[in-house]
């Protein structure tokens, strides 16, 4: 029996190390930058007045990802918001290993797809040290919501995290891996 091996992964190691090694003159395969971990967030303020919408975001990003997610904490008060220093007003998940790059195929070739007016992601929301952060407006652009089920559209936040030292490595990592940038 042979162990699965998700396709994205599958690239990485074909194509992908060879064409950054040739692009970038790369010495050693260590060196050729590689996603080290995919975070996926979503903040619910409203669910100081109404929990059930914190625990359907939860169900949401577990159905997404296939992980649980933590729900996160304020870290301090803020009385206009009627928001208090540990109140959960978040989830997040950290994905790595099998369980990222399925969810990154997912992301680059079908939910992106699915947006309105799609013209391809920001090409210059790197921060400077090569990671990538991406923002979705509504979750239903993955098959794997039920439209009819949900409580309400919400947003959520994909943060890409890599092993490249510049973002010009970054940008070409994921393009290679088949991130639609914009022209």
């Amino acid at each position: 029996m042979s162990a699965y091996n998700p396709t994205m992964k599958k690239l990485y190691k074909e194509k992908v190390i060879s064409g950054l090694t040739e692009e970038f003159g790369y010495s050693t395969v260590m060196q050729v930058p590689r996603v080290e971990k995919v975070s996926v967030s979503v903040g619910c303020g409203d669910a100081i007045q109404n929990k059930k919408l914190l625990d359907a975001a939860v169900q949401e990003i577990a159905l997404i990802t296939g992980q649980k997610p933590v729900k996160t904490k304020a870290r301090k008060s803020i009385a206009n918001f009627k928001l208090r220093e540990g109140m959960e007003v978040g989830a997040k998940v950290i994905l790595r290993g099998d369980i990222m790059w399925e969810f990154l195929d997912r992301l680059m070739n079908i939910a992106l797809a699915r947006v309105k007016d799609f013209r391809g992601v920001n090409p210059n929301a790197f921060d400077g040290h090569g990671n990538f952060s991406l923002g979705i407006t509504e979750q239903i652009i993955f098959p794997e919501i039920d439209y009819d089920k949900i409580e309400r559209v919400s947003g959520l936040n994909v943060a890409i995290v890599t092993t490249a030292n510049t973002d010009q490595e970054a940008r070409s990592l994921l393009s290679k891996l088949g991130m639609p940038f914009r022209k």
